[in-house]
């Protein structure tokens, strides 16, 4: 029962919990078990009550995969146990192996009733940018994180991509039923199935709907019995209502921040920061820090055309890490002129009071006023020459911050 993206930290996506993406599920007509959302251990015993039966599955509702094996998602047999395993959850931090070594608040459950699964598969649509299409991966090894299935039995994930002006064809969807075993009723339920999750994907703009386990009940019945959804945040301004659903509390504190200031940012776990315009010379600014022996500690875009208070928030969001003992910043003047993010820069480091180590890298237009403005502005900022010559510099200079 456990879903296997990425988390929020790690890609430019809105993240929607289990239970709101359930509740789009049901919007659209897709199969999926009855429950109720609850933020006290009250509130989940009611919930179990007024769902009824004699099992219930309770499930901590944050953005991180793994949640069964950490002790996220546990079966109750009475109300009196989903009382208690709701209480067990709420006000944690869950820690699975996709939420990092801190965990994930868990501020709400999900009570759902419990189902007779006959068998777990695996089911998920998301963007192939490579083929340009979207694409529909299934597997009979439902349950499992995908990831290790591709590694270890790749020829059990079975993959078709829908052409944008045919759309999901039948011959795909039999061979995707085929693939799974499922008999004749149950390849029906998959083709109406799959054309609303479809329509989801287009509908909602996202870039992934995953479901782990996609079941088959004792009945004979295909039904979804988790769901994940991410948004493109790129279309967000047309998706209002999904926008709304973010929940702030899973998301990184200095992505939060970044976020609201136009800039793309990601943390990661080193110790070097970066301050990049451009996202492909981010991650070659990235690469190169790694390749010399040093780990990154973010990725930063501050785009094509960054101003002086956009560098001033950046290194305000940087320095926000208290694993940060050096920062580089790479810049290419082509649509900024780089004696302006050299005034921005010397400015940012007076104003934010930067006590680490900052080397400087100006390649593009106004390059020389650029680097002779830095040179003589009296702030201890290091100069490279290069990309090469600025990333040993500052793995050298976080180097002396540990010893």
């Amino acid at each position: 029962m456990d879903n296997t993206a990425a988390t929020a930290s790690e890609a430019p996506f809105l993240n929607l919990h289990e239970y709101q993406s359930k509740a789009l599920f049901a919007e659209f007509g897709v199969p999926v078990p009855q429950g109720r959302v609850a933020k006290t251990a009250a509130e989940a015993a009611e919930a179990a009550k007024a769902l009824g039966g004699a099992l219930w599955v309770v499930k901590a509702q944050v953005h991180a995969g793994g949640r069964g094996k950490a002790g996220g998602v546990k079966l109750a047999r009475s109300v009196e146990e989903v009382r208690e395993h709701a209480a067990g959850m709420l006000g944690t931090q869950l820690v699975t192996h996709q939420s990092g070594p801190d965990g994930l608040p868990v501020d709400t459950v999900y009570v759902e009733q419990g189902s007779d699964i006959e068998r777990e598969l695996y089911l998920s649509l998301l963007v192939d940018r490579g083929r340009e299409r979207v694409v529909i991966m299934a597997s009979a090894a439902g349950g499992m994180d995908i990831e290790a299935v591709a590694e270890t039995s790749p020829e059990k994930i079975l993959t078709v991509a829908i052409h944008p002006a045919v759309g999901l064809s039948d011959y795909q969807v039999r061979q995707l039923g085929f693939g799974l075993g499922l008999n004749g009723p149950q390849q029906a339920e998959l083709r109406d199935l799959l054309g609303k999750l479809v329509e989801l994907f287009e509908r909602c703009d996202a870039s992934l709907v995953e479901v782990n386990p996609l079941i088959v009940t004792k009945s004979g019945n295909v039904m979804a019995l988790d769901a994940k959804i991410n948004v493109e945040d790129n279309a967000l301004f047309r998706q209002q209502r999904l926008e709304a659903l973010r929940d702030p509390a899973q998301e990184d504190e200095q992505e939060r921040a970044a976020r609201a200031h136009d800039l793309n940012y990601v943390s990661l776990d080193g110790n070097i920061a970066c301050m990049v315009n451009g996202a492909g010379l981010a991650m070659a600014t990235m690469d190169l820090i790694q390749l010399h022996g040093g780990e990154p500690a973010n990725f930063l875009d501050v785009g094509g055309g960054a101003t002086a208070q956009r560098v001033t928030e950046a290194f305000k969001i940087i320095l926000a890490n208290p694993k940060v003992e050096a920062i580089l910043v790479n810049i290419f003047g082509g649509i900024v002129r780089c004696d302006l993010i050299a005034e921005g820069i010397v400015g940012a480091v007076k104003e934010v009071g930067v006590r680490v180590p900052v080397v400087v890298r100006l390649e593009g237009t106004n390059v020389d006023q650029g680097r002779a403005l830095l040179a003589g502005s009296g702030v201890d900022i290091v100069a490279a020459t290069d990309l090469t010559d600025a990333a040993v510099k500052v793995i050298a200079l976080s180097k002396q911050g540990q010893s």
